[in-house]
């Protein structure tokens, strides 16, 4: 891994005069377990070094040509030669196009300062640039982040690519006994830091209480705000090593600024050190310690009246020191060790989103539950998976696809793919599932799912598909392969060796998944039939009717099966003018037959069953299978029937309509089998498994065929 970091033209890398930028990139840089593969680039006339791979870019200023241009240009003619692997932009979002466009390496940009601020990144369509050009963009505390995201939608609020690492400083060991009376002030001399309200202030402390003294450290050439007191030492700029020094020894340190700072390394480095803080309430400020006293009011009358309190209260003074060491936790390690990790997730993602253990996870669900169909189509396949996912414990949010763009179909959203996919986007952003299941989910768009590939990265996506794929039914095939260099695994209840997929992508055969809560009846205990044969099929099942003008082959198949058995009794749906049912009303048809037909659309192919096999093996109906099917792998003749013809299959219906006893036993033998290993916690638990490519060693009955 080789990183290059690109610091702001003229920030001074050197101990002589350092920024707040560049002791961030020495110290975090020190503690990296990359160390040795990072380069710091910048420009600067100081002959003195923070760290030994610094490479101080050669600068010549042209005339008509910006000065950053020229600098960033020189940079990537550095980069030809090392080719990193990530650039990390400090400060400085104007430079992310020029390298973007002139560099393969992942782009990763850090935020010191306001963005609303800073060229690059005033309007939303700068920011949007920045978000769609860069793998990670660093804020330095939730403010300036929160200041990024103003007027943006919130979708990308909970983006993974927006993350927050604050700045960080040594730990060093302070004994609190040797603190001396010493207020210190810190920064630039001028009103934005709030010199003036601090000068005001401390002018009469000093005058109130003689044996305490000021220290300041900071200049400021074009703003003049003088202060003078005997006991007021101003220091003017210092080595940064000299003013850790004094927070050691000084009790009270205070950072007034007026500007919405967007961090303040002053106070981070004055709590380190064992000061009692004073803030104001300004930018990220809060966010820079644990424990101090934050001036809700900002000026000269409520400063002196928090450094009047800390003096008179040294029992206050000294739990607030002690508590700004206790709870310190910015550690120059610790800050590290969140940099390091996104950098391997930027180049190793797939360890970034292994899944450990039997961690629960959030689901988001995207199938049709036929809300719109008032319960018809309750027993559906999405139902069944949606009890499993939540019977392995996970939280599992839904989203109706079909009811959604029913719903909000209009002249603007012809057919709601539209709303579909902006509530999609909305629905992650608050809820932030680990993974989105999609289930024949074909109107959300390529271009969503590239988003939040691109937006959330650490999300898997998985998507299932029951429809047959073979040659008759090129148009499902297409659908399938749709999405499926945009998800993570694919399952489908044909066996995909024979359909000719792609070998790059990673699609597994799932069985259609049966459900206790649903299929909970137990048909061979009954003793009293009104029919023989249960056979029910339809035009499309959210038609809900026959359709005029459409013929089924398997009319045909019917006709010459009732022809050779005319004695057996048949309850037959979905052709001669009866109409298919649904729901309750299929459980009570069903219950009604001794035994089923299961026999689905077009010929027989390896492994492809409709959903309709749970409903009847599931509930305990003795079941026909064609044996081209090949689900005599996982059942025998002692759980179901299978048949190798018309001739056979009529023989075998004569035969088990005249014993009881026999069919009983076969038909309860096959429900037992079929809930046991084909329920639908276990294909959950096999899709989950297969996505996030975890517990390997785990067999599921089906992959071991």
């Amino acid at each position: 891994m080789k990183i290059s970091i690109l610091l702001p033209y003229k920030e001074n890398f050197s101990p002589d005069y350092p920024g707040a930028v560049s002791l961030y990139v020495k110290d975090t840089t020190n503690c990296s377990k990359y160390k040795k593969y990072i380069f710091i680039y910048g420009s600067t006339m100081f002959k003195k070094k923070l760290l030994k791979n610094y490479i101080n870019l050669p600068f010549s200023k042209e005339i008509f040509q910006s000065s950053s241009k020229i600098y960033v240009k020189n940079f990537l003619k550095e980069e030809k030669k090392n080719q990193s692997d990530i650039i990390e932009i400090h400060n400085r979002p104007s430079y992310v196009d020029i390298v973007a466009n002139n560099s393969k390496a992942k782009i990763v940009l850090y935020f010191h300062n306001d963005p609303l601020d800073m060229n690059g990144s005033k309007s939303v369509k700068d920011r949007m640039n920045l978000f769609n050009k860069t793998e990670k963009i660093i804020f330095n505390s939730e403010w300036s982040k929160k200041r990024f995201l103003t007027n943006i939608n919130k979708i990308y609020y909970k983006s993974k690519k927006l993350l927050v690492i604050y700045q960080s400083t040594n730990r060093t060991k302070v004994n609190l006994k040797k603190k001396q009376k010493i207020i210190t002030f810190v920064g630039k001399l001028n009103r934005a830091k709030g010199y003036d309200i601090f000068g005001e202030a401390i002018t009469k402390i000093l005058n109130r209480y003689p044996d305490w003294k000021s220290v300041v450290y900071g200049d400021e050439p074009r703003e003049k705000l003088i202060f003078t007191h005997k006991n007021l030492k101003l220091q003017g700029f210092k080595k940064h090593s000299t003013v850790l020094e004094n927070f050691k020894r000084s009790s009270i340190t205070v950072v007034c600024s007026r500007w919405e700072e967007p961090f303040g390394r002053t106070s981070l480095e004055a709590s380190s050190r064992g000061c009692a803080v004073i803030i104001s309430n300004r930018g990220g400020l809060p966010e820079t310690v644990t424990n101090a006293i934050i001036l809700k009011k900002l000026n000269s009358k409520n400063l002196y009246k928090s450094i009047d309190r800390l003096i008179n209260n040294p029992v206050e003074r000294k739990e607030l020191q002690k508590n700004s060491i206790r709870n310190f936790y910015l550690t120059n390690e610790y800050i590290t060790k969140k940099i390091d990790h996104y950098r391997q997730s930027i180049l190793l993602p797939k360890q970034q989103i292994k899944l450990k253990g039997n961690k629960k996870i959030k689901i988001l669900h995207i199938t049709n539950f036929n809300e719109r169909h008032n319960g018809r189509l309750f027993y559906n396949t999405g139902r069944r998976l949606n009890n499993g996912f939540v019977r392995l414990n996970h939280s599992v949010l839904t989203l109706s696809d079909r009811d959604i763009v029913s719903y909000y179909r209009s002249i603007k959203d012809f057919d709601g793919s539209k709303t579909l996919n902006n509530k999609l986007l909305e629905v992650i952003s608050n809820y932030l599932p680990d993974l989105i299941v999609l289930g024949h989910a074909d109107l959300v768009k390529k271009e969503t799912l590239s988003f939040i590939r691109k937006t959330y990265p650490d999300i898997k996506i998985a998507q299932w598909f029951l429809d047959r794929m073979d040659s008759d039914w090129k148009n499902n095939k297409k659908r399938f392969l749709d999405k499926i260099n945009y998800v993570d695994c694919s399952f489908c209840t044909t066996a995909p060796d024979i359909l000719k997929f792609p070998k790059k992508n990673r699609i597994f055969y799932i069985p259609n998944p049966a459900d206790e809560s649903f299929e909970n009846l137990k048909i061979y205990q009954k003793t009293n039939f009104k029919n023989d044969v249960f056979f029910a099929m339809s035009h499309g099942v959210h038609r809900g009717n026959l359709k005029k003008g459409k013929f089924d082959k398997r009319e045909m198949f019917i006709e010459k099966l009732l022809n050779k058995t005319p004695n057996i009794k048949y309850d037959l749906y979905g052709m001669k003018n009866k109409q298919p049912i649904w729901a309750d009303n299929f459980k009570q048809a069903v219950s009604q037959s001794k035994m089923g037909l299961n026999l689905s659309q077009g010929k027989s192919i390896k492994y492809y069953s409709s959903d309709r096999i749970t409903q009847l093996i599931g509930n305990g109906l003795l079941t026909f299978i064609d044996i081209k099917t090949q689900l005599n792998k996982f059942f025998d003749n002692k759980e179901v029937i299978f048949y190798k013809s018309l001739n056979d299959l009529s023989r075998k219906i004569i035969k088990y309509s005249i014993n009881d006893k026999l069919r009983k036993k076969i038909a309860k033998n096959g429900q037992i089998k079929y809930l046991k290993y084909f329920n639908s916690k276990v294909v959950a638990d096999f899709i989950i498994n297969k996505t996030f490519d975890i517990n390997k060693k785990k067999k599921y009955f089906w992959s071991k065929m």
